[in-house]
Parts: C-alpha cells; structure tokens; sequence
C-alpha cells in the first residue's frame, strides 16, 4: 500500500452530503472554530451559511499551491471524525477509486486490511 496521495477522491466523493459530525465536533466548532461552525444547519455539515443548502462539496478542501491534482483540508487538525478514520477497509477504497491501493492489495485483502490498520492507527481503531 502506498502512502496517500493528496488525490482528494475521498474528499470529492463524501463531501456532497456523505459526512456527518457529532454533536460534541459541531458544539467544539460553534465555541472554538466559529469559521467552521458556520457551515453547520440544523446538526448538518457543509452547508452553505447565506442558502442553507447543502454544499456539494467541502468548503475546506483545497488544492496545494503549484500541484493542481493534490489537495488539502483548511481544518485538518479540527476535521469531522468521519474524515480522520478514513479510510476504513480495503472495499471502501477500491470503490473509491483510492489511489493508496496497490496490485498486490486487491490479492490479500487481509494482509491490505492489517496495513491499513497500521497505518491508521493513530486516526481510528482497527477494523474489525
């Protein structure tokens, strides 16, 4: 498994509508990250502040100055958990399109999950 790539697919795919934050996240960004806060309706995330419709895409992704096919996250430190335990298996990111996996992958998927695992570790609890 390669390490990531800063392709943004995961970012681009669960952005419109797929992420959801807990009620602990929305009343740290109302108190803390106000800029963030902004962005939350009624419990949802990213929506837009002046239309209160959902966004369809993250208001805090951006792409890397000088890498137009590498993105970052404004709010990476004070992102939702959705976003810090992704990605979660091997399935999820092959329909993702997630360019971290690699041929020898999709043989053990196993083997791939434990990887994973490894190196989420510091994100998320293993999946189990």
């Amino acid at each position: 498994m390669k390490n990531c790539t800063q392709c943004g697919k995961c970012c681009i795919a669960y952005s419109d509508g797929g992420l959801s934050a807990s009620s602990s996240e929305i009343d740290y960004w109302e108190h803390q990250h106000p800029h963030i806060f902004r962005y939350v309706h009624k419990g949802e995330i990213w929506i837009d502040p002046d239309t209160k419709q959902p966004l369809t895409l993250c208001p805090f992704l951006e792409t890397l100055p000088g890498t137009p096919l590498k993105y970052g996250c404004k709010i990476y430190l004070d992102r939702p958990e959705d976003c810090r335990h992704y990605p979660v298996t091997i399935d999820q990111m092959i329909k993702d399109d997630c360019e971290m996996i690699e041929v020898k992958d999709r043989k053990d998927f196993k083997k791939a999950q434990a990887t994973l695992d490894k190196i989420m570790s510091d994100s998320r609890p293993p999946y189990l």
